[in-house]
């Protein structure tokens, strides 16, 4: 991390420190990840860790309000810092895009992402105390429940590119609308600065009443700008072809490279020489990772998260991926839906019908799919795929975090193997 002086901690008065030595060359909130030279600063449950971080020698710091407590500190990292930042903000895909996109830059650029979906209120501040002196981009992530919440964080990472992946519905529950959606992501578009980038899709019309600014460069990316054939990846950047293999074959995955090409492009790196960093990506857990079944089978883990454009493009994929293999999803809820919960559980549920694909549902809501078998828990869940899935088979594990599927293709792949 980029040192910070003690005096300059002690100015912030954020609550009570203790423990430190002439500068601090690293911020953490993992008890267990700290020694001389690091900040810890007590969240949760860590005020019962203060102990243990001095000992191994920590100072530490029990804050008054632990989220204003970091946005301080991240601001005053984010000072000393001439690094480019990016934000991947939007409705799905902003974890593999922030993913891809690290590993596009690091060849070329001394270069810091955010880990796995560190993008809250916490996450974010973390992520941007990880600036080192050296650094010359940061990859951040921001989501969002309501509007305000995107132009906090940028408030704290002042980004100079924004990356949206992806408008959707999601956070319905609180939001209400699509749009509402889009405003609340947009945040981060109005606050660049002049002569900033955002890299938006070229078909996302609740975006467009948010991009209006004639003073910053916006750069829209769409499908038919990429194209898949044996194995390799050819994308449209403008007026340039670049051509990559990647490590994945899902379609909205490459549209996600897609936007991730344009960031990069915009940040003044070599097109030419992705390839390096393409061949290094690789996507946070539990999004889209494949594991092969007997009998040439297949299960795919996308059980991170999920809302009704992501649960399509993983439908979609697993239909085009499976071939002449039987196809089955094991699905939970689409969470924070609202009012449109029963509507959009039902057209998944139609989809994976024109589709073929035969549907385990797993909690009440996931009785909308109208499956072919249903559970009310994830552990009945797994016992009616014992009995369902079959050598051969290509199977999908997709839910809303909160439905706990984790670990769903894991357990498939070892009952398949007894």
């Amino acid at each position: 991390m980029i040192p910070l002086g003690w005096s300059e901690i002690e100015e912030l008065a954020l609550g009570d420190l203790q423990g430190g030595g002439e500068e601090i060359i690293g911020i953490k909130g993992d008890s267990r990840e700290v020694g001389p030279g690091d900040l810890f600063v007590a969240l949760n449950a860590g005020v019962d860790f203060v102990d243990d971080a001095q000992a191994r020698g920590a100072a530490t710091l029990l804050p008054r309000d632990q989220e204003a407590a970091l946005a301080a500190l991240a601001s005053l990292v984010r000072s000393k810092s001439d690094a480019r930042v990016v934000a991947v903000v939007g409705s799905a895909g902003k974890t593999t895009t922030k993913d891809i996109l690290g590993a596009l830059c690091a060849p070329h650029a001394s270069t810091i992402w955010a880990e796995r979906s560190l993008n809250n209120e916490i996450g974010l501040p973390l992520t941007v105390c990880r600036l080192e002196p050296e650094t010359r981009v940061l990859v951040t992530e921001m989501g969002m429940r309501g509007l305000g919440q995107v132009a906090a964080l940028c408030a704290i990472a002042r980004p100079d590119v924004v990356v949206v992946p992806h408008i959707g519905p999601e956070h319905l529950e609180l939001l209400g609308t699509v749009e509402r959606v889009a405003e609340a992501n947009a945040e981060a578009v109005a606050v660049l600065p002049a002569g900033g980038t955002a890299v938006v899709p070229a078909r996302a019309p609740e975006l467009e009443p948010f991009l209006t600014r004639d003073d910053i460069a916006l750069r829209r990316f769409a499908p038919e700008d990429l194209d898949q054939h044996n194995g390799v990846t050819s994308f449209r950047v403008g007026d340039r072809e670049v051509p990559l293999t990647l490590p994945f074959t899902q379609r909205h995955l490459a549209l996600n490279t897609l936007a991730a090409l344009h960031a990069y492009d915009a940040l003044g790196l070599p097109l030419e020489r992705a390839e390096e960093g393409a061949a290094e990506i690789r996507l946070s857990p539990w999004r889209g990772e494949e594991r092969a079944l007997p009998g040439g089978g297949f299960v795919v883990n996308d059980a991170y998260n999920a809302n009704p454009d992501s649960m399509r493009a993983a439908l979609e994929h697993l239909a085009e991926r499976a071939g002449s293999r039987r196809k089955v999803a094991i699905l939970g809820e689409m969470a924070e839906l609202g009012a449109s919960a029963d509507a959009y559980h039902r057209e998944i549920g139609e989809l994976a019908a024109e589709l073929g694909i035969e549907v385990i549902g797993v909690g009440e809501p996931a009785r909308g799919y109208e499956p072919a078998a249903w559970a009310p828990t994830p552990d009945e869940a797994l016992t009616l795929a014992r009995a369902t899935v079959e050598p051969g088979d290509a199977v999908l594990v997709k839910a809303s975090r909160a439905v706990g599927l984790e670990g769903f293709a894991d357990e498939i792949a070892n009952f398949a193997r007894a």
